[in-house]
């Protein structure tokens, strides 16, 4: 028996752009050491595991290291996926059931919008040797569960950073979100980039889920309910936030690179 399976360029309307990730659409339950092999074989910051349940789908998300808990791109990629083969209409709103409740994702004006939770910092201590791992001097510090978001004064420190990734990954974090305002009189509102060494990601290209912390964070900063964010990896990917209370709609868009067969199904 074989499975579908795609890989996505997600938050990028070009191939190449954006953050790649894998898609499998399951036909039944996997074990989870059958889903972590193929996400490790995959080798992509994460693959999603798709599986039809109840009024919607059963989504989880793998890097080739752990699984995780909010996955932005990879449900864009999904979302993606299931839209462009036709398994849902061009009308339809997707639900999503994840580790992190429900999620949905629907098609408006040619992007896909994703409906997520809202997640905030607070001020905190940066880890010893965070800031000279990151190479930069800090606005300012937050955390919450394992995410640090560092501030920093202008988007050019955050384009030109140059991390040491082996530092980082020596550190007891798993997640860094390095942010400013974006420069003034630029096209966008906020830009960042994104660290994942305790998740095996030395730099993730474009990250949806460090967007519910951008939103709140920037959108108090800036007196704004919507933002234009910008990833600035090498890849770099575009969002759009609109906050709804305690959710966020990220809007982003998605190419398909390639689609194959899974023929190690079992």
């Amino acid at each position: 028996m074989s499975l579908p399976l795609y890989q996505v360029d997600a938050f990028s309307p070009v191939p190449f752009r954006g953050n790649p990730a894998a898609v499998c659409l399951l036909d039944h339950p996997r074990p989870d050491a059958w889903m972590a092999a193929l996400a490790a074989e995959m080798n992509l910051s994460e693959t999603a595991f798709v599986l039809p349940e109840g009024d919607g789908y059963r989504l989880r998300w793998m890097t080739p290291k752990v699984e995780v808990r909010l996955c932005g791109h990879a449900t864009l990629a999904s979302a993606h996926i299931l839209f462009e083969t036709g398994q849902a209409g061009p009308n339809d709103t997707l639900h999503f059931h994840t580790l992190s409740g429900e999620l949905t994702a629907r098609q408006v004006d040619g992007w896909i919008e994703l409906n997520f939770p809202v997640k905030s910092v607070a001020a905190s201590e940066a880890p010893a040797g965070l800031m000279e791992a990151l190479g930069v001097q800090p606005v300012w510090v937050g955390k919450n569960e394992q995410t640090y978001l560092v501030e920093v004064e202008d988007e050019e420190t955050v384009r030109s950073a140059q991390p040491n990734h082996a530092a980082l990954a020596s550190l007891p974090l798993r997640y860094v979100l390095l942010t400013s305002r974006g420069r003034s009189g630029g096209a966008y509102d906020c830009v960042s980039r994104y660290f994942a060494p305790g998740a095996g990601v030395a730099e993730d290209p474009v990250t949806g889920s460090a967007h519910c912390y951008v939103i709140d964070y920037w959108g108090q900063k800036l007196g704004k309910d919507q933002l234009l964010a910008y990833q600035a990896s090498a890849r770099g990917g575009e969002l759009r936030l609109v906050r709804q209370g305690e959710r966020v709609l990220i809007r982003g868009q998605a190419v398909t690179i390639f689609r194959g067969e899974l023929l190690a199904a079992d």
